[in-house]
């Protein structure tokens, strides 16, 4: 077993007793502390976070849905993509991905857009950036194929990077940060927000459904949709809501 010894750069010191006149002379002191601190802090929040955020939704069944030809990855077992990894990250080093999360308003509660093969694999519309890519013209291309027409050139809104994970090795963890020991990650991936249009259509791969899931259902449920999924409510939590009935904050 490895004894680890926590050691701290700066020790705050506080006052004892015996340095006031009395014990409501320290009350007074830490109050006054106390309440500085939280002014300070309030301040420099006021100043510098964007406390309006606000996003649109429209409602589900504003989006029509076709189904057009099956689109099957080439790699389709773990072994298989994870040797595929390997050989991408001999050639042209990390793996870069981008994943859409996209929103819509079912019941009066958001809901994101989940492609769903089979009866229990779900996953985040995206895919694989080629060398030298821009995240922007990667999730374009990558949406256009799924979702497009033959022949469409449809440029998706990209309102926010929501989070960005890290898969350390060749292996099936990924992770909200990189880890300190990891210097050559084998894969970064990139959750964007995408607003979408009031009306537009899906023309989505035979093999795929696409479903709309609700916050609550995905919230901490990683047994049935995954580490990165389950987190989507805490990862959108910060934005207020917006109906097309509804004016903005």
């Amino acid at each position: 077993a490895h004894s680890h010894t926590r050691t701290h750069t700066h020790i705050h010191t506080h006052p004892t007793l015996s340095q006031f006149v009395n014990f409501s002379v320290y009350q007074a002191h830490h109050f006054e502390a106390y309440t500085k601190r939280t002014l300070r802090l309030v301040d420099v929040s006021a100043a510098m976070v964007d406390l309006s955020r606000s996003f649109q939704l429209y409602p589900l069944g504003n989006y029509t849905i076709n189904t057009k030809e099956a689109q099957f990855e080439k790699e389709r077992s773990s072994d298989a993509r994870f040797a595929k990894l390997r050989e991408d990250y001999k050639q042209s080093g990390m793996r870069r991905s981008v994943e859409a999360v996209m929103l819509v308003d079912n019941h009066s509660h958001p809901h994101v857009l989940l492609l769903q093969l089979g009866s229990f694999f779900f996953k985040l519309p995206g895919g694989d950036l080629t060398p030298g890519e821009a995240e922007k013209e990667g999730l374009d291309r990558i949406l256009n194929k799924l979702f497009g027409r033959e022949g469409e050139s449809r440029e998706w809104e990209m309102s926010d990077l929501l989070s960005c994970w890290w898969r350390p090795n060749f292996e099936t963890c990924q992770y909200p940060y990189r880890p300190a020991h990891v210097t050559k990650p084998k894969e970064q991936k990139q959750l964007f927000l995408v607003q979408l249009p009031e009306r537009c259509h899906f023309d989505v791969p035979s093999n795929f459904k696409l479903v709309a899931v609700p916050l609550f259902e995905l919230f901490d449920n990683k047994d049935h949709y995954g580490h990165i999924i389950s987190t989507l409510p805490q990862q959108v939590s910060r934005y207020q809501f917006v109906r097309p009935s509804e004016p903005a904050p």
